[in-house]
């Protein structure tokens, strides 16, 4: 680990972030899927996260990391970057902290992201994927503000409130007197799967946690490989918009290249 590199989060993090989420998160459940079951011959179950506040897992790790900014800074507000689901958490975040909220995000995200993202009360700045780079657009904003940054994935906290999923995951198993053999979440820049990895493997050391990523953007598939962080080689182009991140984060990567390690590629089709 580098010189300044923050600190790797552990399971104790994700414990402590489902205390501060106890009562704000809704806690999704787990649902055991008859179709899916009988087509696998396992027996799989589901976490619809569709049902958490502004519809994804996203506004886990946002209030977990915006709880946290000290009341002094809190007037100054929050900058952020995403295609949509994390400027909706963090949207929501912000309003419920009493804090204003900037949000970078590429004009070819859903108009419907967007427009609910406003509705929140974010103020939204547009950029091209292809020509500009949000994060240099995001840190302008931001010192211009004196603002904190909320990355979307690669941040300790942001990664410990994902987790959350995985301990309700663990709980609800256990509850029923199982055990998961493999865990699979979807995976851009690796926030949800690390979290959830932390969280599963500290419980169940055996289970396989699986990266489930859009075919012709499998840079977790190909860093796990090779041992470095890849890169995509195209900003988009795929129906799954939200899982676009162009390499893995270099956090979350600390966690999933020895915990996780194997990925698999989904078509659009598939999806």
């Amino acid at each position: 680990m580098s010189l300044g590199h923050p600190p790797i989060p552990t399971v104790r993090d994700v414990e402590a972030a489902a205390r501060r989420l106890a009562g704000v998160a809704v806690r999704t459940p787990l649902l055991f899927s008859p179709v899916l079951s009988e087509e696998t011959g396992a027996r799989i179950f589901l976490k619809p996260e569709t049902l958490q506040r502004t519809g994804s897992f996203k506004f886990r790790g946002a209030y977990n990391r915006m709880v946290q900014i000290p009341q002094a800074d809190r007037p100054a507000g929050v900058v952020a970057c995403s295609s949509g689901n994390h400027a909706q958490g963090v949207a929501a975040a912000a309003r419920l902290l009493g804090m204003p909220a900037v949000i970078v995000m590429p004009h070819d995200a859903p108009a419907l992201k967007r427009d609910r993202t406003r509705a929140l009360g974010a103020d939204v700045v547009g950029y091209d994927r292809r020509t500009e780079d949000r994060d240099a657009i995001a840190r302008a904003i931001a010192a211009e503000r004196g603002a904190t940054m909320v990355p979307p994935y690669d941040d300790p906290q942001v990664i410990a409130g994902q987790g959350t999923v995985g301990l309700e995951i663990m709980d609800d198993l256990a509850a029923q007197g199982l055990a998961p053999h493999v865990v699979a979440a979807n995976t851009s820049g690796g926030g949800l799967i690390a979290g959830v990895a932390l969280a599963v493997k500290a419980r169940a050391p055996g289970a396989r946690v699986v990266a489930c990523e859009p075919a012709g953007f499998d840079d977790h598939a190909r860093s796990f490989r090779s041992g470095v962080r890849e890169r995509n080689p195209e900003p988009s182009g795929s129906f799954c918009d939200a899982l676009l991140a162009p390499t893995p984060g270099a956090i979350t990567f600390e966690i999933t290249r020895p915990l996780v390690g194997e990925a698999a590629a989904v078509s659009d089709a598939e999806v």
